[in-house]
């Protein structure tokens, strides 16, 4: 007989899921873009300055806020979803 998971294990692993969802994102734009194919990116210019180089000084910053919002609203909607909501 399969047992049902605890609200607060269901809760941690869809919170856990969507860390390491957004965490592998932005390892991907900081890492992959700024680090492993800066030399592709490099060929594209953004105003004036090659595509490599922007997402290396400017591209993962920009990103790691973006993804803040979107953890505040997806853990918003979490929230939610598990009843735990402060208001």
């Amino acid at each position: 007989m399969a047992s049902n998971p605890s609200p607060k294990a269901a809760y941690w692993r869809d919170n856990l899921k969507l860390l390491i969802t957004l965490l592998v994102i932005w390892f991907a734009v900081s890492y992959g873009a700024g680090i492993l194919f800066v030399d592709q990116l490099d060929q594209i210019r953004v105003g004036g300055f090659p595509l490599g180089f922007w997402f290396a000084q400017q591209g993962s910053i920009y990103t790691f806020v973006v993804l803040i919002f979107v953890y505040v609203w997806r853990m918003s909607v979490l929230d939610r979803k598990h009843d735990v909501h402060e208001d």
